[in-house]
């Protein structure tokens, strides 16, 4: 039969979507949703089954608690964007607040940072001015202010605070000491007050551990955890004890902007989109954790779209076809969770390849160990996809939907450890049965899934409790209740504590109130805490 122009069109748009094997073209694809990269559905997985960077036990700090195919998408979200940032680059000063009159925010008040950021990417040095609105939300009179300083923790001359003032006015009264500075205000900030802190600071970044990744190795420089940040307060400032493994750090949700100057030969992978400042690159981040740079003189990229979110994957040379890849079951994964739990919260997502032994999420860029990507061999079965797409998965359980990662990280690694399974179920159904296999049983998941970052001698035990049995408790709680009512609880507990956090108690109050079904058996089982 002879086709119109108009239906061969159709036919071979169609046809495009559902290749998976079809080569990679030498140009950016036509559809800009799309990437077409080559994946063989026969291709075999990667050998070894993936192992977090050590088994060895660890010694505990001291803590005080603080009070075959690929299937076409059935599912496919348009995100929108996020609003318009009101704030102007710089702040206008305020006066000493006035308890007797405070200023009020706005109910959905967030705390806004400001960044004139200079990066000398051959000097490994960063020249920062930052500014702070904060908001007290906290219902409570403060006398003080805690803020984390991350890059404090890698010696004294890496983070050097050169000045910091208060409503324009310097500020004497402070200490620092290891990650936390403290601020003990002239005057209380009253509930509903707002105030405005201005930090002049440099970091001398360090060479980056094997482990870690902030710091420079011989050709990236990664900046997470960067900057001076105010902790939540919850009848008392929380910020927990590092660890070893786990992540310790607590977030608001924020609003930020960066404006950033460095070398003309640098491509910098951001959490943000950029955009011209005058001389400056800016960034603007919406209701987010934090804020992540990566950056590179070696750095390729690839991009494709989901809707309105742009995503771009950062890689080196030699590995163009991994990156691609990781980048096709970016758009499988963000078109996935977005009809799933809700709307991808930024306009972008930044996929960085990185000298680490895994994974690691942050709002809008994740990072991926270089080792997935000189193991991958086609298909998506191997740690590429897997541990790519549960960090993806973390820009819903982390980014929009916060939680204390210290004391119960079951939720947000839980959730993102059964997303994966989510993932291969709706892309991949055939490989549901090797998933479980090779990802969660291969390491006998065991332990109490609401365990704490501190219960644990291992990455090993803590893992294989709160990821891969939280994945198994998972899956026990979604045949509980039914899939239409689990997946209506996902959609209520992302829209209900969207730019929140969320604690295990309000978790199960939700998942009660989307069933009818007993959970008490579950939670008996899996859980050391009652709720």
């Amino acid at each position: 039969m002879k086709l119109t122009t108009r239906a061969l069109r159709l036919t071979l748009w169609i046809a495009l979507l559902l290749s998976a094997c079809a080569a990679p073209p030498e140009s950016a694809p036509s559809f800009p949703t799309f990437v077409l990269v080559t994946r063989d559905p026969q291709a075999l997985p990667t050998p070894t089954p993936f192992q977090p960077s050590s088994n060895l036990s660890t010694s505990i700090p001291s803590y005080t608690p603080a009070p075959l195919t690929t299937d076409t998408l059935t599912p496919n979200a348009t995100p929108q964007p996020s609003p318009t940032f009101t704030s102007q680059p710089t702040f206008t000063a305020q006066p000493a607040v006035n308890t007797a009159a405070p200023q009020t925010p706005s109910a959905n008040a967030r705390t806004n940072y400001i960044f004139y950021a200079t990066l000398d990417f051959t000097k490994h040095t960063l020249a920062v001015d930052e500014t702070i609105r904060y908001y007290n939300t906290t219902g409570a009179a403060l006398t003080d202010l805690l803020l984390s300083v991350q890059p404090n923790r890698y010696g004294g001359s890496v983070f050097v605070l050169n000045s910091i003032s208060q409503d324009s006015v310097a500020l004497d009264s402070y200490s620092l000491n290891g990650q936390s500075l403290t601020l003990t205000l002239p005057q209380p900030l009253q509930p509903n007050a707002a105030t405005t802190l201005t930090l002049n600071f440099n970091l001398n970044l360090p060479s980056k551990s094997a482990e870690g990744l902030f710091g420079y190795d011989f050709n990236q420089i990664n900046l997470v955890d960067w900057y001076p940040f105010v902790v939540p307060y919850n009848k008392g400032w929380i910020l927990h004890d590092p660890m070893p493994f786990g992540e310790h750090l607590v977030y608001d949700a924020s609003d930020i902007e960066v404006n950033l100057k460095t070398d003309a030969n640098v491509v910098v992978a951001a959490s943000a989109p950029a955009e011209s400042n005058g001389e400056w690159t800016r960034y603007r981040l919406y209701g987010a954790r934090t804020f992540t740079l990566s950056a590179s003189d070696e750095f390729l990229v690839s991009e494709s779209a989901v809707g309105a979110v742009q995503i771009r994957s950062y890689y080196f040379d030699g590995y163009k076809a991994a990156g691609e890849s990781i980048l096709y079951s970016a758009v499988q994964a963000v078109s996935l969770y977005s009809a799933k739990f809700a709307d991808y919260p930024y306009q972008t997502l930044a996929i960085v390849q990185a000298d680490i032994h895994d994974g690691q999420e942050y709002d809008g860029l994740i990072f991926l160990a270089s080792d997935f990507y000189s193991q991958y061999g086609g298909g998506a079965r191997n740690n590429l996809t897997t541990i790519g797409v549960h960090e993806i998965a973390h820009q819903w359980w982390f980014g929009l939907v916060g939680d204390d990662q210290a004391l119960e990280p079951w939720l947000d690694e839980a959730l993102s450890a059964y997303t994966e399974r989510i993932f291969y179920e709706y892309n991949y159904p055939r490989y549901g049965d090797w998933w479980w296999q090779y990802r969660v049983d291969y390491f006998g998941a065991q332990g109490y899934v609401d365990s704490s970052i501190y219960d644990w001698g291992s990455q090993r035990a803590y893992v294989n409790a709160v990821y891969l049995n939280g994945a198994h408790f998972m899956e026990d709680l979604r045949v509980r209740m039914g899939d239409d009512a689990f997946f209506r609880f996902l959609k209520a507990y992302a829209a209900q504590y969207a730019h929140q956090r969320a604690s295990g108690a309000d978790f199960f109050a939700l998942a009660r109130a989307n069933t009818s079904a007993d959970l008490s058996d579950l939670i008996a089982k899996y859980f050391a805490g009652s709720y």
